[in-house]
């Protein structure tokens, strides 16, 4: 997080501080720096290019317009799983060579819009969907280009919710089963089946699930004799959101462990990065309402909320929290820190040890660049914050939050009623 650093005692954004954007936006909202994307994007680009690797952005980490253009002209491609991400890929000029469609509930119209528009490949998860997959490219009269997914049965060795290689998640052909794939598949005459997908799950801190994983993959290609000519290796590196206890794979020695098991297979490789090009690059922004003193315990009610940033209470996830002014007393405080929603989930910190703020002061949320902004909600009517992009000296809103009256008038009264 270089870009991101306190000049002069303000927190600052490359070379624009974050007073001066709240004091002309107000509060919460969402800043990002496009220096810090450009760095991760080409830190990963110029690491897999020692094995022909190409990186296709795994859009639903953060899927706006103003970062995906900016991601587009660094050389990427996408990585979707829904028909709105995949026009989105579109919007900002993709070709649709450079996009690859996965999810485990691709629709009728999305494969429609994508056969019909372009697609590098689907990634298909299925023999259902392959199935269907074939019956519309049939019609159309068009070859659908496909990966399998296959689901290795390996632990990701990160939360749950985001673990996706086990052989009790939903993704994927379970490998027992992925040379009956090739052979259904060989005999379907509207589909071209040219490489394997495995995507094991997301926030990934050691090369062993990695390890374990591609192992599986090299020796089935080996064992089977599997006649492929990509292979995707899908996302999930992990970053730094803990500061004493996470430390992930640095990207250079995945890249090797990526030539050590295929470099001598002769395939495309593809990856998937979506967390670890935009995670460090953002912050949440919000400000200080209230100073409670419990029964037994601090709070800090501030303005931002679960709708704005929900990893904390889905994930339970950890969130560095610094002060916009380092001249706040670091003091070695306890406090829970807390938003203004009616659930008890609304809920950032617990017990965290911070600075003495007061009611009006702000405070960051670091490494909130992904699953941020593209799960936010509208709950309690509580409008949508605003997006910043910085360069620089420059900033510009990408993305307005809404008006309440906005909000209100999206919706329809029944002439009935």
């Amino acid at each position: 997080m270089t870009h991101i650093k306190y000049i002069d005692g303000i927190l600052h954004v490359e070379e624009v501080d974050i007073p001066s954007i709240a004091r002309e936006v107000g509060t919460p909202f969402y800043l990002f720096s496009a220096s810090q994307i450009e760095d991760n994007f080409l830190a990963v680009k110029n690491s897999v290019a020692s094995f022909g690797g190409h990186v296709f952005y795994a859009m639903k980490a953060n899927s706006n317009q103003a970062i995906l253009k900016l991601l587009f002209e660094l050389g990427a491609g996408f990585d979707v799983v829904s028909g709105g991400e995949y026009q989105r890929a579109k919007a900002v000029g993709c070709p649709g060579d450079r996009i690859v469609f996965s999810g485990v509930g691709k629709t009728k119209d999305e494969m429609e819009l994508a056969l019909t528009k372009g697609i590098r490949q689907f990634n298909v998860e299925s023999f259902s969907e392959l199935h269907l997959l074939n019956t519309v490219a049939g019609k159309l009269g068009l070859i659908a280009p496909i990966a399998v997914r296959m689901n290795p049965d390996v632990d990701a060795e990160t939360h749950e919710k985001i673990s996706t290689g086990k052989a009790q998640n939903k993704f994927g052909v379970p490998i027992t089963r992925v040379e009956e794939f090739f052979q259904v598949a060989s005999g379907l005459s509207n589909v071209n089946l040219l490489g394997l997908d495995i995507h094991i799950g997301s926030q990934i801190t050691s090369l062993r699930p990695y390890e374990k994983a591609f192992g599986k993959v090299a020796s089935l290609i080996r064992e089977k004799n599997l006649q492929i000519s990509r292979l995707d290796l899908g996302g999930g590196l992990g970053v730094t959101y803990h500061p004493i206890h996470d430390n992930p794979p640095k990207v250079g020695d995945y890249s090797q462990l990526v030539r050590n098991i295929f470099g001598d297979m002769n395939l495309e490789i593809e990856i998937e990065p979506g967390r670890f090009i935009v995670a460090d690059s953002g912050i949440l922004v919000a400000k200080v309402l209230y100073r409670k003193k419990g029964e037994n315990r601090d709070f800090l009610v501030i303005d931002a909320a679960m709708n704005d940033l929900i990893r904390p209470a889905m994930y339970s996830s950890y969130h560095e929290i610094k002060p916009i002014r380092e001249s706040i007393d670091k003091g070695n405080k306890k406090f829970d820190v807390v938003g203004p929603i009616c659930e008890s989930s609304d809920t950032f910190a617990e017990n965290r040890n911070l600075p003495e703020f007061e009611p009006d002061d702000l405070m960051a949320f670091m490494t909130a660049g992904a699953y941020s902004t593209v799960m936010v909600s509208e709950y309690n009517t509580r409008p949508a914050v605003a997006e910043i992009l910085v360069k620089g000296d420059k900033w510009a809103c990408i993305k307005k939050s809404p008006t309440i009256s906005d909000m209100i008038n999206r919706e329809i009264i029944p002439s009935w009623l």
